[in-house]
């Protein structure tokens, strides 16, 4: 779970195999706070926590097809699940969080991805990032 700054808020503890992550969802029975927004992707179909307002995109069937404004609800939802997407990379800068870990030691694993995400979370918060470059302050000429 992050924030739109893609500050990781929570993560869950490792599962071995191919566990899907609505299951994990069902396993590990997430507690939202009151009125919280959730936004998630169509693999989480069917999962209705309490307390959270939903968010998801429209499916396309080939007997519905989606209608112009359902594209366009689809796109800003979209979106707004950049900055996700963009965390999980974030992670994934640590080659060994990308690649897979050969080992059976769970702890190692979890430990792993905890301190993987704490990296993030602190290039994400450092005041080195904050800096905004556009390409008018740059001056180049073309």
């Amino acid at each position: 779970m992050t924030e739109p700054g893609q500050y990781i808020l929570y993560l869950s503890e490792t599962y071995e195999g191919t566990v899907h992550d609505k299951k994990i969802c069902d396993i590990e029975e997430y507690s939202f706070p009151e009125k919280f927004l959730l936004r998630y992707d169509l693999g989480y179909i069917g999962y209705n926590p309490e307390n959270a307002t939903i968010e998801k995109p429209h499916k396309n069937t080939k007997l519905k097809p989606l209608t112009e404004q359902q594209k366009l609800e689809n796109k800003t939802i979209s979106g707004k699940r950049v900055s996700v997407e963009q965390a999980i990379s974030g992670v994934k800068r640590l080659r060994v969080t990308a690649d897979k870990i050969r080992t059976y030691c769970r702890e190692f694993r979890n430990s792993v991805m905890k301190i993987a995400c704490a990296i993030h979370n602190l290039r994400v918060r450092s005041h080195v990032r904050a800096y905004t470059c556009t390409r008018a302050s740059l001056n180049f000429k073309l």
